[in-house]
């Protein structure tokens, strides 16, 4: 097996639910890759196979050269791992949560923590209880509890999850800096931004991995085109392009359309089949997919907080 990480059929079933669908995948050292879907898509019973929390129903991987399955206490030094759910302790200050998760893999370098926490930014912060930090702190604390033992590969489960966009932003520079010094980051994420900054982007769906590609792969692989419409009635037009022949999907994008077609539809049959509705085309011109569009056809799903279209 080549690869940090090499997955060939992996499968998890809980009773008669196929949570994780014979997963096949490598990712090759120091490579940022981000796995995107939405809630219950696989991607945390993915990861914690891979970790040797859960093991599989079929199939098998092997991690930095171990395998999850047999080898998981041997592994867990080697890694570093950021739950969803927020495990630190909250009547601790920030310096107390770190050096006794650093205890915890024999590091008592305190120039070690000092050095975690200064790149974290949290540096003046260090005598703060965590349950005072605002979200984003925290989301950053548990970063630094994850890398201070020096990782070769990082696993972050929806790491800025209710994280505002500013703060989001500087977490995934921190997780750039931890990438330059050789560490393999595996990402799992639903904002579709986040798998931009990504080297690789796996997309799943119901416990299938769809694809797994760079991004501009992806989009170069889209099966289809895309158009912005800028029509009137606005709302009549979205109707009318959900029930179209050829149109793959349709949404709202501020005051237009966002439309993918089948790829032999053209800018007039597009057109043509508006106007047949009443309805006034202003403007109808071909658009760049984006990993938005890549994901909506190759799931069939919705995002996120947007309404299936």
């Amino acid at each position: 097996m080549s690869g940090v990480i090499h997955a060939v059929g992996l499968t998890r079933r809980f009773g008669e639910f196929v949570a994780v669908d014979h997963l096949n995948f490598s990712i090759q050292a120091g490579t940022v890759s981000g796995w995107l879907g939405p809630n219950g898509s696989g991607k945390t019973t993915t990861i914690r196979m891979l970790l040797g929390l859960l093991h599989p129903s079929e199939g098998r991987s092997e991690v930095l050269g171990f395998d999850p399955a047999r080898q998981a206490e041997a592994l867990r030094a080697h890694v570093g791992y950021m739950s969803q759910r927020f495990v630190l302790y909250t009547d601790l200050t920030v310096w107390e949560n770190l050096e006794f998760y650093a205890g915890m893999y024999g590091i008592r370098n305190k120039s070690r923590m000092l050095e975690v926490l200064k790149n974290a930014d949290l540096a003046d912060a260090a005598g703060l209880r965590t349950r005072d930090l605002p979200v984003g702190w925290r989301q950053r604390l548990s970063l630094a509890v994850a890398i201070v033992h020096r990782p070769r590969l990082l696993f972050l489960d929806e790491p800025t999850s209710g994280v505002d966009p500013v703060a989001r932003r500087a977490f995934w520079d921190l997780i750039y800096a931890c990438a330059a010094e050789g560490v393999t980051v595996m990402v799992t994420t639903h904002y579709m931004d986040e798998a931009e900054y990504c080297q690789q982007v796996g997309i799943m769906q119901a416990g299938r991995l769809l694809a797994l590609d760079a991004p501009a792969g992806l989009k170069h692989r889209l099966d289809g085109r895309v158009w912005q419409v800028v029509a009137d009635p606005l709302i009549q037009s979205l109707e009318v392009l959900r029930n179209m022949a050829g149109v793959l999907r349709v949404g709202l994008d501020s005051d237009s359309l966002r439309v993918v077609t089948q790829p032999q539809m053209t800018a007039g049959q597009l057109a043509g089949g508006l106007v047949d509705f009443g309805i006034t085309v202003s403007r109808l011109e071909q658009s760049f997919p984006t990993l938005e569009d890549v994901f909506l056809v190759s799931a069939g799903g919705t995002l996120p907080g947007r309404q299936q279209s």
